[in-house]
């Protein structure tokens, strides 16, 4: 069974919303009732392009696979690919760098192959727990940074415990040399600021120290949760699609795109746009 056949499924616990928010594209990307626009090469080949911008509207609301493929009338696999394809254009958008206070800390999500017909493991139950206690190499890693101006980026590092091999190419092109590193206590996080020269404070947790004055990691702890609880609603998602989902959530987070007709112009026009981590 495919992972939309999967997601589509379960039910649909997606946000209802009105379709009619899809809103004009402007007319360098639809003429006539048709989008003419230049098309990336990631979207030349999907079709029903009268539909995209309803169905964009769902992605704005969280719609799942089937609660998207119902009401733009499409099938549920279409939905799927439809889905990963137009997050994939939002995710390459360039984002500015982080500056000031920037709080980083990884939250970790049990790994998952839903929808694999080979799987590298012995299959568990829904809602299945991992075969070891702590952290181990069957959690997937999101490491998540965010300044105080709610500028956010979020990478899947991988398997396991985040290391500082993995934090430095990650953290180090999106920091401004003169900000100040908020982390817990782990020593990834003080081995790359001690590298890369970066003043760097950590929120001893695990003794209970929550915060001293401004120094403290609840926006991006805040982050963690409102992306865990939106998470909820599909289900559970793939590892291999789980930057997709980061993504998505970011950008709803953010408001930006802000409409489908601005989601289409990033989507299928990346080169107008920049590229972005």
């Amino acid at each position: 069974m495919s992972h939309a056949d999967q997601e589509a499924g379960n039910g649909c616990e997606g946000v209802p919303g009105n379709l009619a928010g899809a809103g004009p594209v402007s007319a360098d990307v639809r003429r006539g009732g048709r989008l003419t626009g230049p098309i990336g090469n990631r979207h030349a080949r999907l079709r029903l392009r009268d539909k995209w911008l309803a169905y964009l509207a769902c992605l704005l609301e969280s719609a799942t696979v089937r609660m998207a493929a119902e009401r733009v009338t499409v099938a549920p696999s279409t939905s799927f690919r439809w889905r990963h394809r137009f997050i994939a254009g939002v995710r390459r958008q360039r984002r500015p760098t982080m500056s000031g206070i920037v709080e980083a800390d990884e939250t970790y999500l049990l790994e998952s192959q839903k929808g694999s017909r080979h799987l590298t493991r012995p299959a568990r139950r829904r809602g299945g727990k991992a075969g070891r206690r702590g952290l181990s190499r069957e959690f997937d890693c999101i490491l998540v940074a965010r300044d105080r101006n709610r500028v956010t980026h979020d990478f899947v590092t991988g398997r396991g415990p985040v290391s500082a091999a993995q934090v430095t190419p990650h953290l180090l092109p999106v920091l401004r040399p003169d900000i100040l590193l908020i982390s817990d206590a782990a020593k990834a996080y003080q081995a790359f600021a001690r590298e890369a020269g970066i003043t760097h404070e950590a929120v001893n947790v695990r003794a209970g120290i929550r915060a001293r004055g401004a120094i403290h990691l609840q926006n991006v702890n805040g982050w963690h949760s409102r992306f865990k609880g939106w998470l909820h609603r599909f289900h559970g998602v793939a590892s291999r699609y789980l930057a997709n989902y980061t993504g998505w959530r970011r950008a709803l987070d953010a408001g930006s795109p802000a409409s489908p007709s601005d989601w289409l112009r990033i989507g299928v026009a990346p080169a107008r746009y920049g590229t972005g981590r």
